[in-house]
């Protein structure tokens, strides 16, 4: 399989040939969604608690006499049945919400993310992307030359502290290294731009 090399305006250059097994795959839609899924999940902080019925501030007393009210018999006013009271399984802060992703998974599913965005021409690749200063506008005035002003994540095989300045300002700009790809901002963002040297990284990690 070919990819095109693009130049500097987003014109074809050249083409380089590059593995099947990273960007000529098959779409797996149901491992890209568990993909996605877990990715998302294993983000999830349990930061949120809830109170059981030892924990909400009530009274013990019995609310009423047992017999002769002719409502149902009650305990105490923090029963889960009634309003305020605590709850039966709370949520707690230690709750672990993650998903097991093996290896042969993630590789075969990003590949197969990469392999579609191919297909789509999303995926666009250029020889490198440096910049001589730290400047938001440079970078912008590039990527709206390249038609990539829009929606873009980059995967460069090197960020230096230049394109990192530059790009953190741009706010439907992503710039990571290969290593921090991951499955949600590639399916996510309308454009991938990848350097050559990177899509070598990304042939190792998912060849």
């Amino acid at each position: 399989m070919q990819l095109e090399l693009l130049n500097e305006q987003g014109q074809a250059a050249s083409s380089f040939d590059v593995p099947e097994t990273v960007f000529g795959r098959e779409f797996n839609e149901d491992l890209i969604h568990q993909l996605v899924v877990a990715y998302r999940a294993n983000a999830r902080q349990g930061t949120r608690a809830q109170k059981d019925r030892e924990q909400v501030r009530h009274t013990t007393a019995k609310p009423f006499k047992q017999k002769g009210t002719g409502r149902a018999r009650a305990g105490m006013s923090s029963s889960p049945l009634w309003r305020g009271g605590g709850r039966i399984f709370p949520n707690l802060p230690e709750e672990n919400f993650t998903q097991k992703i093996n290896k042969k998974m993630y590789r075969a599913g990003m590949a197969s993310i990469l392999s579609q965005l191919a297909r789509e021409g999303r995926l666009a690749v250029v020889d490198s992307l440096t910049l001589d200063t730290p400047k938001t506008k440079v970078l912008a005035d590039k990527f709206k030359a390249m038609n990539l002003a829009e929606s873009v994540m980059v995967i460069a095989d090197e960020v230096d502290e230049n394109l990192y300045l530059a790009s953190r300002n741009l706010k439907n700009v992503f710039v990571v290294e290969p290593r921090y790809a991951d499955p949600v901002s590639l399916v996510h963002y309308k454009k991938v731009l990848v350097t050559k040297g990177a899509i070598d990284k990304l042939k190792e990690m998912f060849a």
